[in-house]
């Protein structure tokens, strides 16, 4: 194989391999970060303390309540005690545990709608369910049965009239699931073969190479870029996730929402971004000072002596 061959393959495959690179940390991300249920609850389990998503969270079930409940006359104190009372609710130590549970049973919800046989498919929790073809809901009950014992205890006027009622929200509609559920399927094989594919694809690239130092910067270069285009997707992502709300929803909670989820995928774009301007860096400065100190050594050494001519003796 003839050299300029070879560094065409080598170019070809390292440009291939660079290109794959965030494609395989986007989807190892959704394939082994959002789809595993524990890590997904621990991820979300620090915004149970963020200010913004409680407040959204005691606005939603504090309306809610009030538009059950037919208090007449008294329909300003009773929104403003059950007002109070969802938001101290929101910062004890069952809100807490409510949210955890609640979501492990929307994310088993999920994930049994995903990967589960539509036409087979029927499963309820105390918080999330799904059956068949129909939408993943979160069912707001249990809050809402807490908030109202809270209330009987604080001896409000009318609540022990509020109704208990299965409130269910859809988190997950119907007519999304045939597509999300093929989707699915795609991450899962791609979250592990695009980045050993994007890895063989680099060694390759740099075992072909005629100049192995030049392809292995070019690499680290290329998976700087790959994370920096990754972090700038996301910050796009997010841009646009809040732009497209539907009415009544909290941006700033679902600015919270959005960044705990990416939290890791940030944390990787960076790492790539550091690792590859690292690398790069690295045998800029070996092939720097490798050369200085060839040019040291060939200069060390010395010449052949010189000939002199013999003289002639004048007569």
């Amino acid at each position: 194989m003839s050299n300029r061959l070879r560094s065409a393959l080598s170019a070809a495959l390292t440009a291939l391999a660079c290109l794959l690179l965030p494609f395989g940390a986007l989807s190892a991300w959704a394939a082994y970060g959002l789809a595993d249920t524990g890590r997904y609850v621990t991820t979300m389990a620090p915004l149970a303390e963020n200010p913004y998503v409680r407040a959204a969270i005691a606005d939603s079930v504090g309306a809610g309540i009030v538009h059950a409940v037919d208090v007449g006359p008294l329909e300003g104190t009773v929104t403003h005690f059950v007002q109070d009372a969802v938001h101290s609710f929101t910062r004890t130590e069952a809100f807490r545990a409510a949210w955890d549970t609640a979501n492990r049973a929307t994310h088993e919800a999920v994930l049994h709608a995903l990967r589960s046989d539509p036409d087979t498919s029927n499963r309820q929790g105390s918080y999330g369910s799904y059956g068949g073809e129909g939408a993943v809901t979160i069912d707001l009950a249990p809050v809402t049965a807490q908030v109202k014992r809270q209330l009987t205890l604080d001896r409000v006027p009318l609540a022990n009239h509020i109704p208990i009622a299965h409130t269910e929200v859809a988190v997950l509609p119907a007519q999304d699931l045939v597509p999300l559920r093929k989707g699915f399927r795609v991450l899962e094989v791609a979250g592990f073969w695009l980045p050993v594919t994007a890895g063989a694809l680099a060694v390759a690239g740099i075992a072909l190479a005629v100049r192995r130092r030049r392809a292995i910067t070019a690499t680290a270069l290329g998976t700087a870029l790959g994370g920096a285009l990754l972090g700038v997707a996301l910050v796009i992502a997010r841009h646009f996730t809040l732009a497209d709300l539907p009415p009544g929803v909290s941006a700033p909670a679902a600015g919270a929402v959005y960044d705990a989820l990416t939290a890791t995928l940030r944390t990787v774009s960076w790492l790539l971004l550091a690792l590859g301007l690292a690398v790069a860096l690295g045998m800029w400065l070996t092939d720097r000072y490798g050369r200085a100190g060839r040019l040291r050594r060939a200069s060390a050494v010395p010449g052949p002596a010189p000939v002199r001519q013999p003289t002639r003796a004048r007569v």
